[in-house]
């Protein structure tokens, strides 16, 4: 086995699951073009084509792909982590190999289901009694190794530790300029909570500084919601969160009215 290639596989299945989950986007070739804007926005570029080559050879052929060191950095940064060093190190490699090393396990037992515990014991080369410990100690109670970025743990039945599900903030409310994420279970009646949007988050603002705009660089970027005279302009179409009216284009006489000094 090519080195690092089990971590350079759940470095891309990591990466394309975290993508999915911050667009409304289902399709395959949707998730990756959200993934290469984010990349290009936030990160060093990387072309959705590219992590698709990626991702068909690692994950769906379970073959090595030859990855430049700062694109392995790169991908490591949008999950979190310093580098990919740091992703390989503590428990995310470790759970993945004894995973991997089970999923064999279970298809050759599945494929040979007769045989007795001594034969398994001394006929197993690649496993051996070793391997066969680890199994019953992920049968019995679960294993967990802390991540350094994420310490919080709980014990089992069986006196091993398992992870503590992480509590996510997944509505979102209104904060005078712009939306921010919230727990749902959020009491706060100052809070009209919606269900999270992450583009909406990332891109949706009130532009409190509007005497910054000029047609030159707002025309065709900017929306705006009138109401008593006065104007407010938005860095996205939608609905005004202040008065829920539906925003309009502004054009080259709201920009030059309304804005600038």
């Amino acid at each position: 086995m090519s080195k690092f290639l089990l971590e350079k596989k759940k470095l891309i299945e990591d990466v394309y699951e975290k993508a999915a989950k911050e667009t409304t986007e289902t399709s395959f070739s949707g998730i990756l073009l959200h993934l290469e804007q984010v990349l290009k926005d936030d990160f060093e570029s990387l072309s959705y084509k590219t992590f698709e080559n990626y991702y068909k050879a690692l994950v769906e052929n379970d073959e090595d792909y030859k990855i430049k060191p700062a694109i392995l950095d790169n991908l490591s940064n949008y999950l979190g982590f310093d580098s990919f060093s740091d992703y390989c190190s503590g428990w995310k490699s470790f759970e993945y190999k004894i995973n991997q090393a089970i999923s064999k396990l279970a298809i050759t037992i599945i494929n040979k289901p007769i045989f007795t515990m001594p034969e398994f014991l001394t006929k197993q080369n690649s496993l051996g009694i070793a391997g066969f410990v680890v199994v019953a100690l992920f049968l019995t109670g679960n294993i967990y190794l802390s991540n350094k970025k994420n310490d919080k743990e709980s014990t089992s039945a069986f006196g091993f530790l398992s992870p503590v599900p992480e509590k996510k903030k997944e509505c979102m409310y209104w904060d005078k300029s712009e939306y921010k994420p919230a727990y749902c279970d959020d009491k706060d009646p100052q809070k009209d909570l919606k269900p999270i949007d992450t583009v909406v988050i990332k891109y949706f603002k009130m532009i409190t500084r509007k005497d910054t705009l000029t047609v030159d660089n707002a025309f065709g970027k900017v929306w705006y919601s009138k109401q008593n005279g006065n104007v407010e302009f938005f860095t996205m179409d939608g609905i005004n969160p202040e008065n829920g009216k539906d925003l309009r284009f502004a054009t080259e006489y709201m920009i030059y009215t309304y804005g600038g000094q």
